[in-house]
């Protein structure tokens, strides 16, 4: 029973470190078009992000239960070790990806780690198909559309009703308005992403016994996961908002306003239907209709296509690292002992690698390495770099006209502004 109490203690730990790979990784979801525009200091806006990341996992466990319950059948003699073998794979691609610099998902990550360990050890009867097609798959591939097509009519609208206004004036005015929608992001995210983490501890201490099967998250898993994922959004997942603030689309603040405003609703939204959607695809999709929808904005499509390799990719990937994972976590202390070290030793090397080029709140809005832009195009190039990054390099060029070089519009007021980096 010692042992056992320890396995579970151990799947509760590396859980936690999953949720703070997720807060990390997922920061710019809500603070990169914030960032890229000057609209709060780096600094500041991941403390205020981690802030209400925190209040968010407070304040539903619908998504917790999609998890715990509706995923994996916990009858099916699924034990902590096999749990524990599908957060090595997902934790595993948080940290490649981050390496890279690409927004892939958190939540898609998780469920592809869950899903290869229990196939792996159990079979695949006890996958329920049925939810994840209608919690997750499904959700997962309309949830950015539908941002991106409100953050396209958003941004429309925004610039329709402003094209009289004073450039100067209506900058500002949207600026502060990035602000206060980048906090509903924040408060959301909290609400759907520290969910999962909380699902995934709760399933541990159903399979060990610990609690009913029916039982909610204890309020102790609450606050740990809260906290967890705060602290990693505090850290900032700077190579990632780099890429979301800059790589994607040139911002400006209406565009933010509207992308941002726009992901707010559509998480909110499905956290209340309790959908395990990916956070980073549905900001991706605003910030891409934002893109569209600025006469003349462009979205920068070396970067998207990167971007969807890995949204594609990570379901399986994750599936694969921790099916393999859960064949050694099966035999025992030994097998538990080597997949422990051998995570332990890939995500050392990873963040070795990422210390060769370092990219912190002081760089964030710097123009990257190797980039091919044109002079005064922010973020059009490709300069990340890293294993993931070579994995899914796009080989299709931006489509024609993908430069800034485009004559300012009659109905952007902010067109003839050129963005500035935020005082660091």
């Amino acid at each position: 029973m010692e042992h056992f109490t320890l396995l579970i203690g151990i799947v509760i730990v590396t859980a936690l470190v999953f949720d703070f790979t997720n807060g990390f990784h997922d920061t710019a979801n809500a603070m990169a078009t914030t960032i890229s525009t000057g609209a709060m200091k780096p600094k500041a806006a991941v403390t205020m992000s981690a802030i209400l990341n925190l209040v968010g996992a407070f304040l539903s466990i619908e998504v917790a239960t999609t998890i715990s319950k509706g995923i994996i059948d916990e009858t099916a003699g699924i034990r902590p070790e096999v749990i524990f073998a599908g957060l090595v794979g997902a934790i595993l691609w948080n940290l490649l990806t981050w390496l890279g610099g690409i927004p892939s998902s958190s939540s898609m990550a998780l469920i592809g780690g869950l899903i290869g360990a229990t196939v792996a050890s159990v079979g695949i009867g006890a996958v329920d198909g049925d939810a994840v097609l209608s919690k997750i798959l499904i959700p997962a591939f309309v949830a950015p559309v539908v941002a991106g097509l409100a953050a396209f009519l958003a941004t429309k609208l925004t610039y329709r009703a402003a094209r009289n206004a004073d450039p100067e004036k209506t900058s500002r005015g949207y600026r502060t308005g990035q602000i206060t929608s980048a906090a509903l992001v924040s408060l959301a995210h909290g609400t759907n992403d520290a969910q999962k983490t909380m699902g995934v501890m709760t399933l541990a201490l159903i399979s060990g016994g610990v609690i009913a099967g029916d039982a909610d998250p204890p309020l102790w898993v609450i606050a740990s996961a809260g906290i967890a994922i705060a602290l990693g959004t505090y850290l900032g997942g700077w190579r990632i908002i780099r890429t979301m603030g800059r790589g994607l689309t040139d911002i400006h603040p209406p565009q933010g306003f509207a992308a941002q405003t726009s992901s707010a609703v559509t998480i909110l939204a499905s956290s209340h239907l309790g959908f395990s959607l990916s956070t980073t695809q549905v900001c991706s999709g605003s910030v891409m209709g934002s893109g569209y929808g600025r006469k003349g904005g462009v979205v920068r499509w070396n970067t998207a296509y990167r971007m969807f390799a890995a949204w594609g990719l990570t379901i399986p990937a994750a599936g694969l690292v921790a099916a393999l994972a859960a064949l050694l976590a099966v035999q025992g202390d030994w097998g538990v002992t080597v997949v422990a070290v051998l995570f332990v030793a890939a995500s050392a090397a990873i963040w070795a690698a990422s210390r060769r080029t370092v990219v912190d709140h002081t760089n964030v809005n710097d123009d990257e390495p190797g980039t091919s832009a044109e002079p005064g195009d922010r973020g059009a190039g490709d300069g990340d770099s890293g294993v993931m990054t070579a994995a899914v390099q796009a080989v299709s060029p931006p489509p024609a006209g993908a430069q800034r070089g485009d004559s300012p519009s009659d109905d952007d007021p902010n067109a003839a502004e050129r963005r500035t980096p935020s005082a660091v």
